[in-house]
């Protein structure tokens, strides 16, 4: 059993310790604060990545996402190829009002259409004004930090070797190529420079220097 009065006097004593310092008041909203780069604030839209593939509606515990979308036919983009059908985003709303900031929607995502913003003020006078399209979306996005720099030690991504392997290939084809056609344009020159000393070439004395009768070394026949 503890020495009665022990509770107060550690409260006192706290208070006491509190009293002497200085206090850190975030003078709000003149001093914005300095948030985390992974603060869940509201949710922004990267239109283009979108392909209307409906998963973070589906995926979305709340059913907060709006998606509308229409299809449109596509040229074939060579001649004698097929035509396309793609969707073609018309409303993308989210409904903050029932928003749980779970982050399921973005994780789902197979195309980064979605990002978390640190943006966190945008309260309003009625509840109904939460919903935000596809315009605040997008503006929101701009708001999105960016991805931290690499540790300089860790190993280099896939898909970076990848695609670095793919264009030394594509470089390697290409000067092969110029390669070849340079060694045929030499071979080409070379034939034709070769005509002007081949065996059909003239030695200085032609027919008509025979005309006269003699065999060439000056004695007539």
């Amino acid at each position: 059993m503890g020495i009665p009065g022990s509770g107060l006097a550690k409260g006192l004593a706290v208070t006491l310790r509190t009293m002497t310092r200085k206090s850190h008041t975030a003078q709000y909203p003149d001093a914005q604060p300095e948030l985390p780069p992974r603060t869940r604030g509201v949710i922004g839209l990267f239109e283009e990545n979108c392909t209307v593939c409906m998963l973070c509606a589906r995926e979305c515990p709340d059913w907060c996402i709006y998606i509308d979308s229409h299809k449109e036919t596509v040229p074939p983009a060579a001649p004698g190829g097929r035509e396309r059908s793609r969707n073609v985003l018309d409303r993308f709303a989210i409904d903050f009002a029932l928003c749980m900031y779970c982050g399921i929607c973005i994780e789902v995502c197979p195309f980064d259409a979605l990002f978390w913003s640190p943006e966190f003020e945008y309260a309003e006078e009625d509840i109904r004004d939460l919903t935000h399209e596809r315009d605040k979306l997008r503006e929101w996005m701009w708001t999105v930090p960016a991805p931290p720099a690499l540790d300089p030690r860790a190993e280099e991504p896939k898909e970076i070797g990848a695609a670095r392997k793919a264009a030394d290939k594509l470089a390697a084809a290409e000067a092969a190529a110029a390669a070849e056609a340079a060694q045929a344009e030499a071979e080409r020159a070379s034939d034709a420079g070769d005509g002007t000393n081949g065996p059909n070439a003239s030695d200085g004395t032609d027919a008509r220097d025979r005309t006269d009768g003699s065999d060439g070394n000056g004695a007539a026949t």
